[in-house]
This record gives C-alpha cells, structure tokens and sequence, in this order.
C-alpha cells in the first residue's frame, strides 16, 4: 500500500486540468501538507520516492507552467530561493555522488522551489489571500481539535496509517513532558509542530483583526464566542500542548514585530521594538550563555541540562564544522560525536550537512525579506482596521522561524511552509502597490454582519 500517494497526485491532477492549478493547490496540497504526514513515502525503484505532499503538488507546478508561464517575473526571493535548493543537492553530489544525491535534489525541488513558485504566481496575483489564509488557518485548528486526543492518551492518531507504510516513520514517536504528551500532530516532532503552530496562529490573528471571518461557526453553538476567537483559542490550546519553548519564544517575539503594524505611528514602534529587543535581549543572552554553560554535569534541572547540552554542541562540533567549512559533510555522512547525536540546532546542523553557503543562503532569505517586508509598509499607507498589515505579519512569522530553528531542525512540513511563507511575501512584494495594499473583499460565503432581516 505504499502506492497511496498516487491519490494525491490524481486528484490535484484532475482538478488542476477541469479547473486551475490554484484550485488543485488550495485543495489538494495544502490539505495533504497539514494533515498527512511526511515521514510516509512511495518506494518507488530506481527513482525518487515521494511524499502524499511531493506528489500532490507535481502535476498542480506542471499545469501551472503550462498555463501561466507568461505571469512569472524573476524577482530578488527567487535567486536566494534556487541558491538554497542547488547549494543543498550540489553539496550532496559533492560529498556522496549522484545516487544519493538524487533524492535530496528532488526534495529541494518539490518541497522548496515548487511551493514557492506556486505560492508566488497563484495566491497574490489571483487575490486568493484571504481564502488561502483561512484555508490553512482551519487545517491547523482541525489538527489542534484531533490533538487533544494525543496530548491526553499518549497515542497520536496520526500514526494509523502505519501497517500500510512497514518500516517507515519508526523514529517518529511521542514524548513525554511534565507528565504530559507533548502534541506533535502529523508533523513527526512536536516542536516541528509547535512551528507550524505558531505560523498559523500568526495568519489567523491577521484574519481575526481584519475581520475575515463570519461571525459563528454555521449550526455550531457559538458559546458567547465569535468563530474567530474560537479558533484563535484552539490554536493557542494547540501551541500549548506541544509543550515546546522554542517555538514559544519565537512566537512571542515574532508578536512584537507584528505588534508595530497596529501601530498609530509604525516607525516609531519600529524603533521601540528594535530597542527593547537590544536592551533585553543582550542581558537576556549573557544570563542564558552563565546558565549553559555549567554543564550537564552539574546541572540542576532537566532545563538546564537541556540548555546546557545545546551549548555543548557548538563546543563540540564547531571544530568540526570548519574542517570543511564550504560544502560540508553531506546530509547522512556528517561525523557523529556519540555523547551528542542529535544537533538540536539547525544552523549548525546545516552547517555539517551542507557548508556554510547554505546557512548564508537560509539567513540572507529571512533577513533581506524581514527587510523588505517592514520597508514596504513603511512606506506604504495604512489600510483597514489596525492588525491588518500582512507584512508585518509575515516578518513576525519569519522572526518565530529564526528562533525557532535554533532550537531543532528545520525538517518534514516546515520546509515547504518556510517555502511557501517565501513565496507569499514575494508575491505581495512583488504585486502592484495598489493591490498588495487594497484591503481584500471578504470571500462570498463570509457574511459581513451578525444578521440582516428579509422583508417578503
């Protein structure tokens, strides 16, 4: 049964050629993203073996080239997008020749470079911000609903599909914290989870300030609550059950960046944050540096001894990092020290896989784009309630990202999510001003009032 993701592919291709490459990306790939997990593939002999996700979207990318290739414009995001994807599957041509090579260069392409081609040339240009955001917002409150199952009986659901995949997504399994499940929903990790989380929280606050949803649920109680606070209530329960801090510590400074976009005055809340951020987060790093540092030795608490070992992994493999500083070691081939297997830092992960032009690849995407993002509505007048800013949305998720990954490995759901955060951003940069600005149209079956009265 390891043939299933031949569904997926199917599907997105009958209704990318009856309908549109948008409608197959909408409705097929990003439903196959967040709900099926990654870790399941297609065996297939001799060739790359995809995903339900990497099938989904190949037939939706070549409807899309066939169709529209006349909209696409080169654009900054795409050579540092390509750059990442090419350093990645050279350094492993390099390191371990063609045979292994092929499959990651095929993962770049399908989880990379095609969610940010598609997320670029269908979303902004077809003014399907809004119904994508929606989209993705109710698939990861649909997880955080399914999750409350696993965080309170230590078993995920989203493992059922197991006996149909012998051998495959073993080294995936729950932990435990504080006596609880930690959440990891169909993501394999939970702070993987805690990530996707947190971006959709983010994407959902901006729904919820600029007044994008309907007001309850339909033939669903609404408990003196509006939908858009229920799900922003569900999302939050769901970031919480994953009982991560990284993820938490990124979002809540990815939330002040946000924070300047319901601003009166953006650039002098730009200035603020930027301030507070230097005045306590260089206090704030020292104190963190004295509390590793101790080592796991003498650590008192399973937190420090977490701290502690994070610190212990630069020590112990920035040497050897620098031994082949440019290409790295290739993605299964790095040296392993073995009192730490696991680099809990995808930075100098990236770092012995792949050298350190893909680590400047990957910072220069989120720091030209953090940039450019907050230039633009700096620039740009305020349009709608305030919160409805969706650069500094996006900047705010980017942040959570950067923190994020320094605290695991940027792997399984979040590549393609970090692609397609890519291709949004590039894609609203990129439109016309006007309509990058213009507050959407709320979508037909939102209905902008409580209740309207019908006289007959």
């Amino acid at each position: 049964m390891q043939f299933l993701p031949i569904v997926t592919l199917i599907a997105a291709a009958v209704i990318a050629l009856r309908r549109s490459a948008s409608e197959a990306f909408l409705n097929v790939y990003l439903p196959s993203l967040f709900l099926l997990p990654m870790y399941y593939r297609w065996v297939v002999p001799a060739l790359p073996d995809p995903t339900f996700q990497q099938a989904a979207i190949l037939p939706i990318a070549l409807v899309f080239f066939f169709r529209e290739p006349r909209r696409w414009r080169f654009t900054t995001a795409d050579f540092f997008v390509c750059g990442l994807a090419i350093c990645i599957g050279f350094s492993e041509f390099k390191n371990t020749g063609y045979k292994e090579a092929q499959n990651l260069m095929f993962d770049m392409a399908a989880d990379v470079v095609l969610p940010y081609i598609l997320m670029k040339g269908l979303i902004e240009p077809n003014r399907l911000r809004v119904t994508f955001a929606r989209r993705l917002v109710m698939l990861m409150f649909a997880v955080s609903v399914v999750s409350v199952y696993e965080f309170r009986m230590g078993v995920t659901p989203w493992k059922a599909m197991n006996p149909l995949f012998p051998g495959q997504g073993l080294e995936w399994y729950t932990t435990f914290r504080y006596g609880f499940a930690r959440v990891a929903g169909p993501y394999g990790h939970p702070i993987l989870a805690g990530l996707v989380l947190v971006t959709g929280f983010r994407i959902q606050r901006w729904l919820e300030w600029s007044g994008y949803w309907e007001p309850r649920f339909r033939n669903l109680p609404s408990l003196g609550l509006s939908k858009a606070r229920i799900i922003t209530l569900g999302l939050i329960a769901g970031m919480a059950m994953t009982l991560c801090r990284g993820p938490w510590l990124g979002g809540l400074v990815g939330a002040a960046v946000t924070a300047i976009g319901r601003a009166k005055n953006r650039k002098r809340a730009l200035l603020i944050i930027a301030a507070s951020i230097v005045v306590v987060g260089v206090p704030a790093g020292i104190a963190i540096y004295n509390y590793a540092k101790v080592g796991r030795a003498h650590a008192r608490t399973a937190e420090q001894e977490t701290a502690a070992y994070r610190k212990e992994l630069i020590d112990k493999y920035l040497d050897l990092a620098m031994e082949r500083p440019v290409w790295g070691y290739g993605r299964n081939t790095w040296p392993k020290i073995h009192t730490a297997p696991s680099i809990d830092n995808y930075y100098l992960l990236l770092t012995l896989m792949h050298g350190l032009v893909a680590v400047a690849f990957l910072v220069a995407i989120m720091i030209v784009m953090v940039f450019r993002l907050i230039r633009f509505e700096l620039r740009a007048p305020p349009v709608g309630p305030p919160g409805s800013s969706l650069g500094f949305t996006l900047a705010g998720i980017y942040i959570a990202i950067a923190i994020t990954i320094g605290t695991v490995y940027l792997g399984l759901q979040t590549v393609p999510l970090f692609a397609i955060v890519t291709g949004w951003a590039e894609g609203y940069l990129t439109c016309a001003p006007a309509a990058a600005t213009a507050r959407e149209a709320v979508p037909a079956r939102v209905v902008p009032f409580a209740f309207r009265r019908v006289v007959v």
